[in-house]
């Protein structure tokens, strides 16, 4: 009879505890957890905070009586492993020593305290990872008396945090040591997801390095000082810095390991050391694009991952192959999302590609509450093959993102994209789909039809060129001409065009276009081709709304009286 044991609790543990006995009913599998609760819904609890989620043991996914009674699994709660002879096959607690045949190492992360000024002495702060975490903020945080909280980290976790913690009803302050929030995301989504929470009444401060919490006389935070000078009074403080894995027992016998201290396994999680497995947020799993070793700390590789383990732990082959950084976050009524490799990752790693960007409906313009929908994808400049795609909006975010995701992963051309056979009812999509616009466009740049130019890139390019140099077209109406434009544009507007096509030719000069989308300033990219002029013609992807979102350079110009 083989001899399983697990250790670590939250979710690729029991997950692998479950999937070894729905693969073999005669082992015996004992899985220990070093505190009261197992198999809880840690991305669940800032959403717990703002009462969404109404009772907290809608946060326990699987009681220990579960896996206790349905699948004959010897839980130990409130039982840490101290050590491991991996020699010999024997795991230590301080209660007693038990001997396995294999082993999965399912210790997850444990969150990163910065060497802040005072926080051994302060009381009124905790991390965001773990019950007792939870326990704390909803007795202190979430207290009447706590009418401000400060949120220090702008990942996901800190993002979702502020925000339900607003939706709660207190003062929240957001702050992030990197210039931007969410810095998976390119900077302009970031400043998108930004803007949201300022709207909503979030202070949110980037590039602030927190350096000191000063404290009342009963060791209470009362105010957090940044290193720029400037304190934010406050009384509760939620850390969500980034997280560090729990891998010091295998570390200590050897085992293979990344920058981080995140396991190496292979498509088996199998560790470095002999029949030990290891899954969660405790391993480095291998990056599907690169074929590198990447860590990727979401809930979804977590399960995954531990039922592969769990079932190769008693003879099974199920492989996870591993991953490439989808992720998504709900911000109020936005949604931001990304999957596989974004403009700066490609940068660094010196592959060639291009970039094309829509706006358009996520659902039919004639059908009630239509929202715009921003998708932006990369791909490979050579092959055309999608390397990775950013997606901001309010509907139909999360189905376009897994759309994407699924053509990376089969290695999709981005021509590819318009041949999909996509969902279509009102309700749920326009006929042509946000998807199959950013395809119809990507095949006019690789036609050489149209060619694009970004808001980056249109702003490096005004900053470093006299307005004489070149000729911006805003092409919308005069209407919306007169409500904001970007600075020194001239208004043609699209239906009157033709009529200055003789100046624009006499100027010689780089043409910029843009409409409020992107659509009008590419019927009037057409027209300029169609006669006769090619030289340096580029439209602004996203137009002026991708610009208003981006920039605060926006000029009113003088009223245009038409006779």
């Amino acid at each position: 009879m083989k001899k399983i044991i697990v250790i670590g609790g939250l979710s690729a543990g029991p997950s692998a505890a479950a999937k070894a006995r729905r693969e073999d009913e005669n082992a015996e599998i004992i899985l220990f957890e070093k505190g009261a609760n197992i198999s809880y819904a840690t991305c669940g609890m800032p959403y717990a905070f703002s009462g969404v989620i109404e009772d907290r043991n809608d946060l326990i996914v699987v009681k220990p009586e579960l896996l206790q009674n349905r699948f004959n699994i010897d839980v130990h709660l409130n039982e840490e492993i101290i050590k491991i002879d991996t020699e010999n096959k024997i795991v230590y607690s301080k209660k007693s020593d038990y001997s396995y045949d294999k082993l999965v190492f399912a210790t997850g992360a444990k969150s990163i305290v910065p060497p802040i000024k005072n926080i051994e002495k302060a009381t009124n702060w905790s991390t965001c990872r773990s019950m007792v975490d939870y326990d704390k903020i909803t007795k202190e945080g979430l207290a009447s008396k706590s009418k401000h909280i400060t949120v220090i980290g702008a990942g996901l976790i800190g993002v979702e945090v502020a925000e339900n913690l607003r939706e709660a009803g207190k003062e929240v302050t957001l702050i992030e040591g990197d210039h931007q929030i969410l810095n998976m995301w390119l900077p302009k989504f970031g400043n998108f997801a930004e803007q949201v929470l300022k709207d909503k009444g979030i202070e949110v401060i980037t590039s602030g390095l927190v350096s000191e919490f000063e404290l009342d006389e009963n060791w209470k935070i009362k105010g957090v000082k940044i290193k720029d000078g400037k304190t934010v009074k406050t009384d509760f403080v939620i850390l969500s810095v980034g997280i560090k894995p729990n891998t010091e027992l295998l570390l200590e016998n050897g085992a293979k390991h990344i920058w981080n201290g995140a396991l190496k396994v292979n498509e088996y999680m199998e560790t470095s050391i002999k029949d030990i497995y290891a899954a969660g947020d405790n391993v480095a799993i291998k990056n599907l694009q690169t074929s590198k070793f990447d860590y990727f700390p979401l809930g979804t590789h977590s399960n995954k991952a531990g039922r592969a383990a769990g079932a190769n732990s008693v003879g099974k082959n199920t492989p996870f192959k591993g991953a490439y950084k989808t992720a998504i976050i709900k911000v109020f009524d936005y949604t931001l999302a990304r999957t596989g490799m974004n403009a700066k990752t490609l940068k660094y790693l010196k592959v060639p590609f291009k970039t094309v960007l829509t706006i358009a409906g996520a659902t039919p313009g004639y059908y009630p509450g239509q929202k715009d929908l921003i998708t932006e994808i990369y791909y490979n400049f050579e092959t055309e093959e999608i390397l990775g795609a950013e997606l901001f909006g309010e509907v139909g975010v999360d189905k376009r993102v897994d759309v994407l995701s699924t053509a990376i992963y089969a290695k999709l051309k981005i021509t590819d994209l318009a041949q999909l056979d996509l969902a279509y009812a009102p309700p749920f999509s326009p006929a042509k789909d946000p998807v199959v616009v950013t395809s119809f466009v990507s095949e006019n740049i690789v036609n050489n039809k149209s060619e694009q130019i970004s808001v980056e890139e249109l702003e490096t390019y005004l900053n470093n060129n006299d307005s004489s140099d070149y000729l911006l077209l805003d092409v919308r109406t005069v209407a919306e001409y007169e409500k904001g434009t970007i600075p020194n544009a001239i208004n043609y507007p699209l239906d009157e065009i033709r009529q200055h096509i003789d100046f624009i030719k006499k100027q010689n000069k780089p043409v910029v276009i843009f409409c409020q989308k992107g659509l009008r300033g590419y019927l009037a990219e057409l027209i300029l081709k169609h006669n006769n002029i090619f030289t340096n013609v580029v439209n602004v992807a996203g137009g002026f709304k991708l610009w208003q979102m981006y920039s605060d350079k926006i000029a009113i110009p003088e009223p245009v009286y038409i006779d």
